[in-house]
């Protein structure tokens, strides 16, 4: 495996049973921004970023900063999909991918968001799994670690289903979407 980080071979598409993830790709701001929209009261006490309603323009501009981050392989954003029957993307659900990521040490972060009314029915439980197989199997992981507030349960549930192990609560470790000290779970798979 080359240790440049640009020669690595990424797949642009991660298949599961019933979630299909995709590299954004210009073109996609517009829905994203509608479903960015619609999860606003879901995602507000936890995602900085979904404190506001994005217009298509400016979803549109993230969508393709992500790409770019995507192909310089500073950041691996992948948009969520239920996957449809004849295994084509279908309705977007939200957003996961490997954040954070250190090429040295070969750690990854996995984070995750989805519209309300698709919560609780497997998609990103089976993208961290996908994920994990991606950062472990194929980019040499030595660490993957999902962090989320300590009260977000949804979230804190999704990593021990998912085999993560809590490492500990970092006290006061950022600040929340209020501006006031949040305490950050830390959770940690290892090679």
């Amino acid at each position: 495996m080359s240790a440049e980080p640009l020669l690595i071979e990424v797949p642009e598409r991660l298949d599961g049973q019933r979630t299909t993830l995709l590299m954004p790709r210009a073109g996609a701001g517009a829905e994203m921004a509608v479903v960015i929209a619609q999860s606003l009261p879901h995602l507000r006490p936890w995602m900085i970023w979904a404190q506001e309603a994005p217009t298509a323009e400016s979803a549109e501009m993230v969508v393709r900063r992500m790409h770019a981050d995507f192909i310089a392989r500073r950041d691996l954003c992948f948009h969520l999909y239920a996957r449809r029957d004849d295994g084509s993307p279908g309705r977007l659900l939200g957003g996961s991918g490997l954040h954070r990521i250190d090429w040295a040490v070969r750690k990854f972060e996995i984070g995750y968001w989805i519209r309300p009314d698709a919560g609780g029915q497997g998609h990103v439980g089976e993208a961290v799994g996908l994920l994990t197989a991606l950062a472990f199997d194929r980019l040499g992981a030595r660490r993957v670690e999902i962090r989320c507030d300590s009260d977000n349960l949804k979230s804190r549930a999704v990593a021990e289903r998912c085999g993560f192990e809590l490492e500990g609560v970092l006290r006061r470790d950022v600040l929340g979407v209020d501006g006031q000290p949040r305490d950050t779970a830390v959770y940690a798979r290892l090679s």
